[in-house]
Order: C-alpha cells, then structure tokens, then sequence
C-alpha cells in the first residue's frame, strides 16, 4: 500500500472513530448544566463541546484501528478469500 493510500484509510477510519468516540464524550447540555437557554437550539444541545478531548481520543482510537489494519494487510490475517461465504 502506497502512502497517499495509507493516508487517505487513515482519514476514512479516523471519521469513523470519531462516531465510535462521540457518546463517551463528557458534554454536558443546556439543561444539566442550568445556563441560559440559546434561541434555536434545543434543550439537549452541549454548552461548551470538548473539542480538543475529542480530536485526541478520535486520534488514539483510530491510531489503534489502523494499526491493526495496517498488521493484517502486511500479514494477512484475515484475506478476501476467508470473507468470500458463497464458497461453502
């Protein structure tokens, strides 16, 4: 695999991980926290979204994913052929 390859799996995997990461993020909405309600914005919405915390923890999770992707291109682990179910 090629480096703009790698780069753009890595970029796929770290969009993903960053769904993977968001419901564990301590954001606490409007309501928990009793600040003034924003016209627009519903009663659920964070009052200030951890970005950086969530950047980081995106980054690790995916660092990890590729990691183990990266392994099993290199090894082959896991191969198209053992996913192919119509062969049995």
């Amino acid at each position: 695999m090629g480096l703009p390859s790698a780069i753009a799996v890595y970029f796929l995997i770290w969009v993903l991980s960053a769904f993977l990461v968001l419901p564990f993020i301590n954001a606490r909405n409007q309501r928990e926290e009793g600040d003034a309600q924003i016209p627009g914005q519903a009663d659920s919405a964070p009052t200030h979204f951890p970005v950086r915390q969530t950047a980081l923890w995106t980054t690790i999770v995916a660092t990890a994913l590729f990691t183990v992707f990266w392994l099993n291109w290199d090894y082959g682990w896991v191969t198209v052929d053992m996913l192919d179910w119509t062969q049995w």
